[in-house]
């Protein structure tokens, strides 16, 4: 099955060297099952000529928020809307988890207690995964036939699923240990406050549930459950 990765940022230029952009995460993360990838980069305005170009979307993360004026976040509200119609499966993360919402009517802010880093434990449709987090914005209105089915106890609406057009995550299963570290050290300073590093320092090496929540998304793209 083709998946098209919508690509709304990139890594960091201080870590691509040794951890690759964010199509290169996916593929690894995916690289155990039958999916096979495709990139545009619509941070950059470079948008599929149909939501038929590619059998389903995956739209990434990125530094930006999506409330943010950016010439691309409208296309890329109004194509999210075309493929929800068309029903054309498709999963974000973080800004992808976001970005789904508040194209189809949900609303998305900076969350009044902050930054959530590093691994994090998560319910997530009744079983427990430990992804790592690196975000401040949060969903917090889901849009109407948003169903919620993950949350820990900062973030309510950490993931949605809606029917079989999508399924959605605020962390990140594609961030690995050292890439995580990376951000601390290279994107966090004057950014994320210097206690909230320092406790998310103290759990960089639990070991997360990435290949769990990999199943599960590959699943949903090829079963449509």
């Amino acid at each position: 099955m083709q998946i098209g990765i919508l690509q709304t940022g990139h890594a960091p230029e201080a870590l691509r060297a040794e951890h690759g952009d964010y199509p290169g995460m996916f593929a690894r993360l995916f690289a155990d099952h039958d999916l096979t990838f495709r990139t545009w980069d619509v941070e950059g305005m470079s948008f599929p000529d149909s939501v038929h170009d590619a059998e389903g979307w995956l739209i990434t993360g990125s530094r930006h928020g999506v409330y943010e004026d950016h010439p691309f976040i409208p296309r890329l509200e109004a194509f999210i809307r075309q493929a929800y119609a068309q029903g054309v499966p498709m999963v974000g993360i973080c800004f992808g988890h976001q970005i789904i919402a508040q194209a189809l009517g949900g609303r998305v802010e900076k969350f009044a207690r902050g930054w959530s880093v590093g691994p994090k434990p998560y319910e997530i449709e009744g079983q427990c995964y430990t992804l790592n987090a690196w975000h401040q914005d949060q969903v917090i209105t889901p849009p109407e036939g948003a169903q919620t089915v993950g949350h820990n106890d900062f973030c309510a609406h950490a993931a949605l699923l809606y029917d079989t057009r999508a399924f959605t995550v605020q962390p990140h299963p594609e961030f690995s240990r050292g890439y995580t570290d990376g951000l601390m050290t290279v994107r966090a300073p004057g950014i994320v406050p210097d206690p909230v590093l320092a406790e998310a320092r103290t759990r960089l090496d639990n070991p997360t549930d990435s290949a769990a929540m990999a199943s599960r998304i590959a699943r949903f793209f090829i079963e449509r459950v």
